[in-house]
């Protein structure tokens, strides 16, 4: 409730949000990036396996492309990025709760919802969309390196799956669900990371309890996005 509130007082925010955009977006891309190498790797080498004297192998393309694109490039993106942005965030925040540099803004007539919380809130829910995109990108280039390397698979017969199933709901799809696992990150983070108390251990099990709880979110928010927009 708080949070929305502040998010009026663009004066505050405004100037830090794009130094958080990149701290939290642009410095995750090489994580990502390496995730979605291995996870378009992984999809190209099983789907062979699978397809193997079943469907013609050119569904490797189709299965790399939709896999990655509406699932695993979301999922496993925000996974990742749960663990570094949502424990930097929480880190971050509760050190300056028990240190008490957030009493020390709020005495300065700061708001600690508009100074802390909506800069970082936001830009997560800017840029995981954008790393998720990158690593969307780079997953699909794997799995087709992959493909005609390994499977002997040629690159016309990998784009003909690729394009056979192909909608554009499949990218927002993933984008969309992308922006709302930022947003529950980040909230997370900030909510876990405001509320540390007990000094070093205290901020610890806070880091800990953001990283888990930004997971749980993204497993649920998986799910009822895969309700509203299928």
């Amino acid at each position: 409730m708080e949070a929305g509130r502040a998010l009026g007082d663009v004066r505050t925010w405004g100037p830090l949000l794009f130094f958080q955009m990149r701290r939290l977006g642009v410095d995750s891309v090489p994580i990502a990036v390496f995730i979605a190498v291995f996870t378009g790797i992984v999809l190209a080498l099983l789907s062979s396996y699978i397809f193997t004297g079943a469907v013609p192998l050119y569904f490797v393309g189709a299965l790399v492309g939709k896999t990655v694109m509406m699932e695993l490039g979301p999922v496993l993106t925000g996974m990742a990025l749960a663990g570094r942005v949502g424990a930097n965030i929480a880190a971050e925040l509760g050190t300056m709760k028990v240190t008490e540099q957030v009493d020390a803004l709020e005495t300065l007539a700061y708001d600690k919802y508009s100074y802390l919380v909506v800069p970082r809130v936001l830009a997560a829910t800017l840029m995981f969309p954008v790393v998720t995109a990158f690593a969307m990108a780079v997953g699909v280039t794997a799995g087709w390196i992959t493909a005609i390397n390994l499977l002997d698979l040629s690159t016309p017969e990998f784009l003909k799956g690729l394009r056979m199933f192909y909608q554009f709901k499949d990218i927002w799809f993933g984008l969309v669900k992308s922006a709302s696992f930022g947003a529950a990150v980040a909230l997370m983070g900030c909510l876990r990371g405001l509320g540390s108390e007990g000094g070093a251990q205290g901020v610890g099990a806070a880091t800990t309890r953001a990283v888990v709880l930004g997971c749980e979110a993204i497993l649920v928010l998986d799910a009822f996005w895969a309700l509203v927009l299928l």
